[in-house]
């Protein structure tokens, strides 16, 4: 089809509006991933998403609107992660789900990962109200819920700030080095089994840091 040719209706395709706006996001996350911000073009995205550039501009206007709601794609799908720190479940319990859904997002979400590891890294002109608002509420309600932990005499005292850091940097590890570990790892992405591996191995050694035993495991 002609750049020049209108933008379809919503509903006038096979794919509904819904459908084509997650193809783009999707295509987008990737492109923004691998280029950046700067090196990213719409023409390129909608290469990638099989549409005319006309179209593309139809469902979003401007680069700067579509990697905004990429990073508030990726963002929503993060906190729903951490609605699996559960602040009224036993520390084993809420560390280890978190934990293991963090690293199931680095599995599934590597593109995702990596746009916003490099949004923080550029110093985040696009998400900084989100860090400044949501990631610090969330951020310092678990260290409440951490400190109630460590006066309980749940936990081993830690700085539980330090603790929610290198449970990030170890999970996101997995994303925004993918390439490194499957060239470790012979030139092949990570197995189920190896997947289930590293999850139990990274959850085991900080749970046991801080002198808990992850769920389900024995004594």
């Amino acid at each position: 089809m002609d750049e020049t040719q209108s933008a379809p209706k919503p509903g006038s395709r096979s794919e509904s509006r819904e459908e084509i706006e997650r193809r783009i996001l999707d295509c987008a996350e990737r492109v923004f991933a691998e280029r950046g911000f700067g090196g990213a073009t719409m023409q390129l995205i909608a290469d990638q998403a099989e549409l005319p550039k006309a179209n593309l501009h139809y469902y979003f206007e401007s680069k700067e609107k579509l990697y905004r709601q990429v990073v508030e794609r990726i963002f929503t799908i993060w906190l729903e992660a951490a609605d699996s720190f559960e602040t009224s479940a036993s520390p084993e319990v809420a560390l280890s789900r978190y934990i293991a859904r963090k690293m199931e997002l680095s599995r599934t979400h590597r593109y995702g990962s990596k746009v916003w590891a490099n949004e923080v890294m550029q110093g985040a002109p696009i998400i900084q109200d989100y860090l400044e608002v949501t990631l610090r509420d969330w951020t310092e309600t678990r260290i409440e819920l951490i400190e109630r932990w460590i006066a309980a005499g749940l936990v081993r005292p830690v700085e539980p700030r330090w603790l929610l850091y290198m449970i990030w940097a170890t999970t996101q590890h997995y994303a925004d080095f993918a390439h490194q570990i499957e060239t470790l790892n012979g030139g092949r992405a990570l197995s189920d089994a190896q997947w289930r591996a590293a999850t139990e191995t990274v959850c085991g050694i900080i749970l046991r840091g801080i002198g808990l035993q992850p769920e389900g495991a024995g004594a």
